[in-house]
């Protein structure tokens, strides 16, 4: 069969624009398998950017006793519980006694609480991270990762909560410490900040 040369390419271009609507529509598997690995490596380069960018506002506050975000401003064992009431408003779990915690559930994004009292200044500030993109906050925070970029901690100690064994990694900064709490060497459950 003899086709001319403007035929030829009509056909060509005719065969590739198939073969991307099929694409787009999941039977080019090998082109969408290929576009899927490079969206979820960017995916993970863009979270773990973030979870670092989250692990680092944490180092400067922590000097004056306080956390970043919502609840800044806010420091230990010297603001009482109605300044965290002016600021952050009322707990979705208020404290049952003088051993219970403030409890502010992570919602819409925003990150969540717990913040204990004695006699009536907080005594520690508890960070739970958000639910939503947890991977760009602290669900993507490794012990890998705290240790490269803040070196080697104060001290590491290993506990019982219930039946699961967790890894409290302390910062020492300035006349505070940061605890953070890890379920495992890639699961950071959440981060403390109290008086030394």
């Amino acid at each position: 069969m003899n086709i001319t040369k403007p035929a030829k390419k009509a056909i060509m271009a005719m065969t590739v624009a198939g073969m991307v609507g099929l694409g787009a529509v999941g039977a080019g598997t090998t082109y969408s398998v290929h576009q899927a690995n490079a969206a979820a490596a960017a995916d993970a380069g863009y979270a773990s950017k973030q979870a670092l960018q989250t692990l680092n506002s944490f180092y400067k506050p922590a000097l004056k006793g306080q956390f970043p975000g919502a609840v800044s401003g806010l420091t230990v064992g010297k603001s009482t519980r109605q300044d965290v009431l002016h600021k952050i408003g009322e707990p979705e779990n208020p404290m049952k006694d003088a051993d219970g915690f403030d409890v502010y559930s992570a919602n819409m994004g925003n990150p969540g609480y717990a913040i204990h009292y004695k006699l009536g200044k907080i005594r520690e500030m508890r960070y739970f991270g958000t639910n939503v993109e947890r991977q760009t906050n602290i669900g993507g925070i490794t012990m890998k990762m705290l240790k490269q970029n803040w070196y080697a901690p104060s001290s590491v100690s290993t506990f019982k909560t219930g039946n699961k064994t967790q890894t409290k990694l302390t910062y020492n900064r300035g006349n505070y410490k940061l605890e953070f709490i890890f379920n495992s060497a890639t699961e950071l459950d959440h981060i403390n900040l109290l008086t030394k």
